[in-house]
């Protein structure tokens, strides 16, 4: 069997999964069985995580309205419920934010919540 010589593209390529795994600790960022591996793993949390925040962010907006609904003596459900009732077509994050910034907006549409 005849011998290949293929340095560049060989290094290339290992230097390639070394430098992804840069941040890593130890040898998982220099050594480069470990660095691929480190790497790989990284690049499948960052792919899931990505799609976990989505319900992460909802559930601490769900959290901010429910406690701004118990300064107003409504719960969360009778809340979200009153305003589909009515008609008021504001997402949890608008809600959260309105509960935030705007307390005086936000006892509106607790009454508005509250009177259906």
């Amino acid at each position: 069997m005849t011998r290949v010589k293929n340095s560049p593209v060989t290094r290339a390529r290992r230097k390639k999964w070394i430098k992804r795994a840069s941040g890593s600790f130890g040898k998982k960022s220099n050594a480069y069985k470990s660095a691929r591996s480190a790497a790989t793993k990284a690049l499948v949390y960052a792919y899931r995580d990505r799609k976990k925040k989505k319900s992460e962010m909802r559930s601490l907006w769900i959290t901010r309205i429910n406690i701004a609904c118990r300064e107003h003596d409504i719960s969360y459900s009778k809340f979200i419920n009153g305003l589909k009732k009515s008609n008021v077509l504001l997402d949890r994050k608008q809600l959260s934010e309105i509960a935030i910034h705007e307390p005086d907006a936000f006892k509106e549409l607790v009454k508005i919540a509250k009177s259906v």
